[in-house]
């Protein structure tokens, strides 16, 4: 009996401590179950509105007015012209027969205009004393510009100086005390980085919206690598700041990609680096000096890059060399590839441009370039931007004796020495004639051969010694002009 109740008690206990150890294992798988399937923890939107506390009044609002003529009505009843609708068919200067050419001028009153809208956009406050960032198309062609704060007071402003090229504007109203945004560094921004944007879009100031930088550096013209983001951006907020959240302006909001006019998800911003460039030079002179050397450039495709030698498709390949210019006396030549400017590496061709321009004029600079397999080191005084370019344009000549048709399918002739002359060249042929390979790889008749791979072509005769020698499995890189421009493009040889 007691051996028996003992052994009932031992099982009780065996079966408590195995309900125990069970229940401490479900409970630790239960734990590791919910540790592996409970969600990571949500990332938060940043707060804006210390930011935009500190911003929003140094955003001004910018309104526009233009004048536009009036057309007077004179002469019929009630004050109109009896013959108006007659110079709606056959222009402004139509007379009824038997009436002086000159009468309807003697009786005119003065042309009238008269102050309409323009157009409403944005700006910045970069100065305690009243001077304003804005973009060029906000203020260009208006006789009137009226700036209101964010309190409600508005000011007649003054145009100090615009650029077009990077469509900055600065202008000024007469007022102290003001709040200016601090300026930033658009060097340091970074793709996914928060920025807000302070405007007055469709008219309605005051306005923030805010997203991520999309991309840095966005190539779309020769003088502005643009902010990329997705911020909301649409008409009326062109001249207003893009800020960091530090509150600091690292850019001018200025174009919006759409097809529709409104925003669809990429804004375009001018860096404020670049913007403060240009900002200096129209406070100091009220205009903005560039420098130029003279010559038109394209890109290194990674095909020519092969061809002619280079380790890599970077660079800016030069199409065509001003005469008597900065880069001509500087002994650069068409086909050259520039690498390097002044110390600094031309990783794209649309560096070259925004470097040189941004170089004082009459400074002499060291540049390299890419010639015949090898760098060459030369030495360029850079000369100022002008505002008109010439083009100058090759005379005909008689056509000369053709040579037959070679392994590349051209048939060509000398070039008369007027041409190279007035082109600039030294030797050359002309084509007369391509087929085959040539004609796949674009050439036509009247382009004009200078260079085949690092070989200077001088005449048919010698032109047709390179040719022979060249290997059918390799493709060939002849330096073409064509329309005053050069340009490197790749045959194949057939066997």
């Amino acid at each position: 009996m007691l051996s028996a109740q003992l052994k009932s008690t031992k099982f009780k206990r065996l079966l408590a401590c195995a309900s125990a150890s069970l229940l401490v294992a479900c409970t630790t798988v239960g734990a590791v179950a919910s540790a592996d399937t409970a969600p990571a923890p949500a990332l938060s939107v940043p707060d804006f509105t210390q930011v935009v506390a500190k911003t929003e009044s140094s955003v001004v609002n910018i309104r526009t007015t233009e004048a536009v003529p009036v057309r007077p009505r004179v002469g019929g009843p009630n004050g109109t012209d009896p013959y108006d609708m007659f110079r709606w068919f056959f222009g402004p200067d139509f007379m009824p027969p038997g009436m002086a050419p000159n009468s309807r001028q003697r009786n005119a009153p003065e042309p009238e205009e008269r102050t309409v809208p323009r157009g409403v956009g944005s700006g910045f406050i970069i100065s305690d004393d009243g001077y304003i960032i804005t973009n060029n198309h906000v203020v260009a062609k208006s006789n009137g510009i009226f700036v209101t704060l964010t309190d409600g007071k508005e000011y007649k402003a003054k145009v100090i100086g615009t650029d077009t090229r990077t469509d900055i504007a600065l202008i000024k109203i007469d007022a102290k005390n003001l709040t200016p945004l601090p300026i930033g560094d658009s060097k340091n921004l970074k793709k996914g980085q928060w920025v807000l944007a302070i405007g007055s879009p469709f008219g309605l100031d005051s306005t923030v919206t805010s997203g991520i930088v999309s991309a840095i550096n966005r190539d779309t013209g020769d003088y502005l690598p643009f902010i990329q983001t997705d911020v909301a951006v649409n008409p009326g907020n062109s001249g207003g700041p893009l800020i960091d959240l530090a509150g600091r302006v690292v850019g001018v909001n200025s174009q919006i990609i759409s097809q529709s006019g409104g925003f669809m998800g990429i804004s375009l911003a001018i860096p404020i680096d670049e913007a403060m460039h240009v900002v200096t030079q129209l406070k100091d002179h009220g205009k903005v000096t560039r420098g130029r050397i003279g010559v038109q450039i394209g890109p290194v495709s990674e095909e020519v890059a092969k061809a002619i030698g280079l380790d890599s498709d970077k660079g800016a390949m030069v199409s065509n060399v001003e005469a008597g210019g900065p880069a001509a006396k500087a002994g650069i030549r068409p086909g050259d590839v520039i690498t390097k400017f002044d110390g600094k590496d031309i990783n794209h061709m649309t560096d070259l441009p925004r470097i040189v321009g941004a170089t004082k004029p009459d400074t002499n600079v060291a540049m390299e370039v890419w010639r015949k397999g090898k760098t060459e080191s030369l030495r360029v005084k850079v000369g100022e931007m002008a505002s008109t370019s010439e083009t100058e344009q090759a005379s005909a000549a008689e056509p000369p004796k053709q040579t037959a048709a070679d392994a590349l399918g051209l048939k060509v002739e000398a070039v008369d020495p007027a041409a190279t002359a007035k082109l600039g060249i030294e030797g050359g042929v002309q084509i007369a004639e391509a087929t085959g390979p040539a004609a796949d790889a674009g050439l036509a008749p009247g382009d004009i051969i200078i260079t085949i791979n690092d070989k200077d072509i001088k005449n048919p005769e010698q032109y047709a010694k390179v040719v022979s020698g060249l290997s059918t499995s390799r493709a060939a890189a002849l330096l073409v002009v064509r329309d005053n421009q050069s340009q490197w493009i790749t045959i194949t040889p057939k066997k």
